[in-house]
């Protein structure tokens, strides 16, 4: 069998904030909440409408604030949006809150144009319009 991508797992400081971060900014539900077995806290399973059953993101709480990455680092989670103009608004609400760390920015394909939040761990998040990914993909 192919190993199939079923979930990415981050451990966070602060879980209701990034809980609340992913529900905010990137229209993720809450899919399943548990007591973890090994820490008796909260364990939440973060996903898409409709794609429940094919990637979820599993937030942990336990982990250390991450420091804010260097300039040249962009490790980061994408999500597509439909147009650019959902990218624009996505960094003006990214900016007025005080997470815009990627201002809008265009580039040749297959990146098009994104921009990128802080999520409140530290972890960045990128909006994208126009990768051969999700929708607005370049066909």
């Amino acid at each position: 069998m192919q190993p199939s991508l079923t979930h990415l797992a981050l451990q966070v400081k602060d879980l209701d904030a990034c809980v609340a971060f992913y529900l905010e900014f990137c229209g993720l539900h809450v899919v399943h909440s548990r007591e973890s077995s090994r820490t008796d806290e909260r364990v939440v399973w973060l996903a898409e409408g409709g794609r429940e059953t094919e990637l979820v993101l599993v937030l942990i709480p336990g982990g250390s604030n991450h420091r804010a990455q260097a300039p040249d680092d962009y490790s980061h989670l994408g999500f597509a949006l439909e147009s650019v103009e959902a990218v624009s608004r996505i960094a003006e609400k990214g900016a007025q809150v005080g997470c815009l760390v990627w201002p809008v920015t265009e580039e040749p394909y297959p990146v098009g144009t994104y921009c990128g939040l802080s999520d409140p761990d530290g972890n960045t998040v990128e909006f994208s319009y126009g990768q051969p990914l999700g929708p607005g993909s370049a066909q």
